[in-house]
């Protein structure tokens, strides 16, 4: 038993909610598509961790790097007596730098889209750290959620968005995302983000097509999860990986492409697909400093930016 661990707060997505989503994004759609989101269920959170360790995956260790380089300064940054709100908290391996260096952090708010994940490591948490309050919260931070209720006091609320999950979103949908999170966190608090950077198209090809086939693993395993959570019956030998960069846009595009002409079932509706068709799954797009600071700045002032010397990834703090 964990004093400090408090009872999961619950926004459960919907079955039918998800239901919606996939037959629009495979039937109405010019260019079909999957939500990102669905991912992370237990096996896809444990591939991403895979992926994170990948010697072409440049993003963690560089924004690791970054964090150790700079953790005085961004602990600094933060302030003393802080509420610590992580969207997407996975493993929860970056979040131990900052607790370990905040000083006397009032609390912790783990939010993930995968609840078996995220009780597995919210319990680790609380035996090493005894004396945070952890206040973890099932949701899609997509959608509407709401922030647990506390009566303890804190200095400020700030939001760590680690990674360049941000780049998952289209421009638009990040710029609607970030002003809803700013407006859930309210005015003068914080948002700690990662924010990839536009760099050399070779790196990130290798970054999203590794040689292992890790994140081919990871792509296909979202027809698995769609197949046991709603009763479609993909066929995952008929779909292969495609990532590639978009210079256009900006950003990666990772799909999932048939390999033969197939008729799909998804809970009841047919879904007919043709040979070397596509399905998007995920969208990474690429910022400068400049076009992220234009995309917030409506709601969010940056305050401060910490890069790597190679401008691979960025660290960033904003205050709504």
């Amino acid at each position: 038993m964990h004093n400090n661990l408090l009872k999961l707060k619950k926004f459960e997505p919907e079955t039918e909610d998800i239901l919606a989503e996939i037959t629009e994004g495979l039937l109405k759609r010019p260019q079909k598509e999957l939500p990102s989101k669905l991912f992370y269920d237990k096996e896809g959170s444990v591939l991403f961790d895979q992926i994170c360790n990948l010697q072409e995956y440049y993003l963690t260790r560089t924004e690791v790097a970054i964090m150790n380089d700079n953790i005085e300064q961004i602990a600094d940054t933060l302030g003393e007596d802080c509420l610590l709100i992580e969207l997407g908290s996975g493993s929860s391996k970056k979040i131990r730098l900052l607790l370990e260096n905040l000083k006397t952090p009032a609390g912790y708010i783990p939010i993930d889209i995968s609840e078996e994940h995220l009780l597995k490591s919210v319990k680790t948490l609380a035996t090493d750290y005894p004396d945070l309050r952890i206040m973890p919260v099932y949701a899609d931070y997509t959608k509407n959620f709401a922030l647990p209720r506390f009566n303890f006091p804190y200095s400020n609320k700030v939001v760590y968005y680690p990674g360049s999950t941000i780049g998952n979103f289209s421009t638009d949908e990040a710029y609607e995302f970030l002003k809803r999170i700013s407006q859930i966190a309210g005015p003068g608090s914080g948002l700690l983000i990662g924010v990839d950077l536009v760099k050399d198209k070779r790196i990130l090809h290798k970054a999203y097509n590794d040689e292992s086939g890790v994140t081919a693993d990871f792509n296909l395993n979202i027809l698995r999860r769609i197949n046991r959570e709603t009763g479609s019956d993909f066929n995952l030998e008929k779909w292969g990986h495609n990532a590639f960069y978009n210079s256009e846009e900006n950003r990666i595009e990772m799909h999932l492409e048939s390999r033969s002409e197939q008729l799909i079932k998804i809970n009841g509706t047919r879904v007919k697909v043709a040979k070397g068709e596509s399905i998007l799954t995920e969208y990474s797009y690429k910022y400068t400093i400049e076009a992220f600071r234009e995309l917030v700045a409506d709601f969010y002032k940056v305050e401060t930016v910490w890069t790597d010397r190679d401008n691979l990834f960025s660290i960033q703090y904003l205050v709504a």
